[in-house]
């Protein structure tokens, strides 16, 4: 590398070290701003000649960008970022951490991904999913679908894995000329009633999907779930033996196959790798206290949530965890749009900083509930056992916080 990039990266190496060693975090976002503030190529710079995949979408990249890393490990030593900062400072510290790894997964923020796109030259990119999210901070899922379409079309040739079940994702990769489809699944549907091309009303079949004005259809996936098994486009049938829980994260584990299938690597070779991915930045971590156990699980929009729900043990307590600072949104009303009735035959227990806003909706659909100032009461109050947490971002960082503090 030239002699500012190879300062910029000593720098960068300095400045994640010392975030580290005075607990300010892992040091990924300083260390990206020290770099590309010296070098503001470095990122283009480190990711030149390495092979490089894209994992975008609302929902489950972060566990996406994890299996995959797992996968292609088969193939040696993977750079990524797999446990979070998803924005250019942290992609370029994670190309900067693993100079000799070869091949990179990077988990990208939707906002960021033509960016990346232009930047990284990918050699595979998966999407995933869009929902509504954070929209007092974040544009319309139209509007990102756009903008993933435009930044698409000026790179036609970059293979694609994309979700066929997402009306919008199928919509902003159909222009591209290399693009697997996957049966990612959609529970989520509030977002796609309307036809991205036409706007016309969408007709929808389970998973299928069709506009009967214009002709835009769900395509046809050659990757897919059946059961515990992967299905491969040769029509083979992989074993899951996942550690994480719910059909999504099937999904999500299918996608990983079809990004290490883009490298080169078989799924039969990669999918057994998968069973050592068991916790992500303590997502689905379980936690003993007091004689309960707890399983942490982090949901930060209506979708994600409607997920958790799918997740839950049958009849376990269930804590449920809101806040509303500045990385969550400041807005609460999204929670209107979860449907909660699937607690509604469960005990229920409401903390975080907007617990009351919490305690209305829940109210609201008739579902029985008492509320706590904070985890420590909660886990009081209930029963000896198995508790489910549910949480949006900062309420899952203060309850790991507050286990972390008591160990």
């Amino acid at each position: 590398m030239p002699p500012r990039a190879k300062l910029a990266t000593a720098m960068l190496r300095t400045a994640a070290a010392l975030s580290r060693a005075s607990g300010r975090g892992d040091g990924s976002v300083i260390g990206g701003k020290v770099g590309l503030t010296i070098e503001p190529k470095l990122l283009q710079l480190l990711a030149a000649g390495r092979r490089v995949a894209l994992i975008s979408g609302t929902n489950g990249k972060t566990t996406t960008t994890r299996f995959t890393a797992a996968a292609l490990e088969a193939a040696g030593p993977v750079a990524t970022n797999s446990f979070g900062a998803n924005m250019p400072t942290g992609h370029t510290t994670a190309l900067a951490k693993a100079r000799d790894a070869v091949n990179c997964v990077l988990e990208v923020d939707e906002h960021y991904l033509p960016r990346l796109m232009a930047e990284a030259t990918p050699q595979v990119i998966a999407l995933l999913n869009l929902s509504r999210d954070q929209l007092d901070r974040a544009m319309e899922v139209s509007g990102l679908a756009a903008k993933w379409r435009d930044a698409l079309a000026q790179h036609p040739d970059v293979p694609i894995i994309a979700n066929a079940d997402d009306p919008w994702v199928a919509w902003a990769a159909s222009g591209s000329n290399n693009v697997t489809w996957f049966a990612g699944g959609q529970r989520w549907q509030e977002d796609s009633w309307i036809c991205p091309q036409c706007r016309k009303h969408l007709d929808r079949f389970g998973d299928y999907w069709r506009c009967t004005s214009c002709g835009f259809t769900r395509p046809s996936p050659t990757w897919g779930v059946e059961g515990n098994a992967a299905v491969t486009p040769d029509g083979s049938r992989v074993p899951l033996d996942l550690r994480l829980p719910g059909q999504v994260n099937r999904a999500n584990a299918v996608t990983a196959l079809a990004v290490a299938s883009a490298f080169g690597i078989a799924p039969q070779q990669a999918a057994p790798l998968l069973v050592n991915v068991k916790s992500i930045a303590g997502r689905y971590a379980v936690v003993r206290r007091n004689g309960r156990r707890l399983r942490l699980l982090l949901s930060k929009n209506p979708a994600g949530w409607l997920e958790a729900f799918d997740m839950l043990e049958p009849m376990c307590p269930v804590v449920l965890a809101l806040n509303a600072r500045e990385v969550d949104g400041y807005d609460t009303s999204w929670i209107y749009d979860v449907d909660f009735s699937p607690v509604r035959d469960r005990r229920v227990i409401a903390i975080g900083d907007r617990r009351m806003d919490l305690a209305v909706r829940l109210q609201v659909n008739d579902v029985k509930f008492e509320v706590a100032r904070d985890i420590t009461e909660a886990i009081n109050v209930l029963p000896s056992g198995e508790v489910e947490v549910i949480a949006n971002y900062t309420a899952f960082q203060d309850i790991r916080a507050e286990f972390d503090r008591v160990n």
